[in-house]
């Protein structure tokens, strides 16, 4: 029955915080990225549609694997079933993205 494992990914891009399910999760060769590969997305054959789940299935149509920046994400659990991916707005100050690296300035 089970593929394997299951993920949960929740991370913050444009000011949402998304939440994804997929069955690869990896550091990336890319420096300061995860590659999350097999998105997960419910059964088109249902009767009731979940338009926020139908926004991110349209955003991430044909894409095979997707890099997310590593300071945007906010929490990755591996799940024993995939739930809902959603895209919620970001209310109050629940959520703080992870500080930047900044490079000091140079004396002139």
């Amino acid at each position: 029955m089970s593929k394997g494992p299951v993920y949960r990914i929740t991370f913050i891009n444009q000011g949402q915080v998304y939440e994804i399910y997929a069955r690869e999760v990896h550091q990336s060769n890319l420096w300061g990225f995860l590659e999350v590969e097999k998105l997960l997305f419910g059964q088109s054959s249902s009767l009731v549609v979940d338009p926020g789940e139908e926004k991110l299935k349209a955003e991430f149509d044909g894409v095979e694997r997707t890099y997310i920046p590593m300071h945007s994400v906010v929490r990755i659990d591996e799940v024993a079933r995939q739930g809902t991916p959603k895209i919620n707005e970001i209310k109050g100050d629940k959520i703080t993205p992870f500080p930047m690296m900044m490079q000091p300035k140079k004396d002139v």
